[in-house]
């Protein structure tokens, strides 16, 4: 029983990446099977998209909007193996106005992300609820 443990794993984990890594498209635009995001706080407000692209990144693309006064920024954390990664300002906009956010990110199994809206640009004490972005699998075509 002990030998079936390993190769039932392993099948698994194959079958997961087989889902959640779709390839990317021949000409560089996004792939068909994307996972739509989107976070929010106060006047500010984030959506996009989000896909995996091989070898293995995770690609979120999308808008950081500000219809207020003030400043908002974007913020990302990533956990691998359990061990959480550093808070990452991705984003800022100052004023009315929209910015890209763009990011990528390596993506493994094990891999478990979040990404929230806060006001201000300098730190994550005021924040929208912190969204997930790594649940899989993607929408089919």
């Amino acid at each position: 029983m002990r030998a079936r443990t390993p190769v039932a794993a392993a099948a698994a984990v194959g079958a997961l990446l087989a889902v959640a890594t779709p390839a990317t498209a021949a000409d560089g635009s996004k792939p068909a099977r994307t996972v739509a995001w989107s976070a929010g706080h106060e006047s500010a407000g984030a959506a996009g998209e989000r896909w995996m692209e091989q070898p293995g990144d995770l690609v979120i693309s999308g808008k950081l909007s500000n219809t207020g006064e003030g400043c908002y920024a974007v913020w990302t954390r990533f956990v691998n193996d359990f061990a959480p990664g550093p808070l990452r300002k991705q984003a800022e906009v100052c004023g009315a106005g929209t910015v890209d956010v763009h990011v990528r990110q390596a993506y493994r199994p094990t891999t478990t992300g979040r990404l929230t809206v806060c006001k201000g640009t300098e730190d994550v004490k005021d924040c929208g609820p912190w969204q997930n972005i790594t649940s899989w699998p993607v929408n089919p075509d």
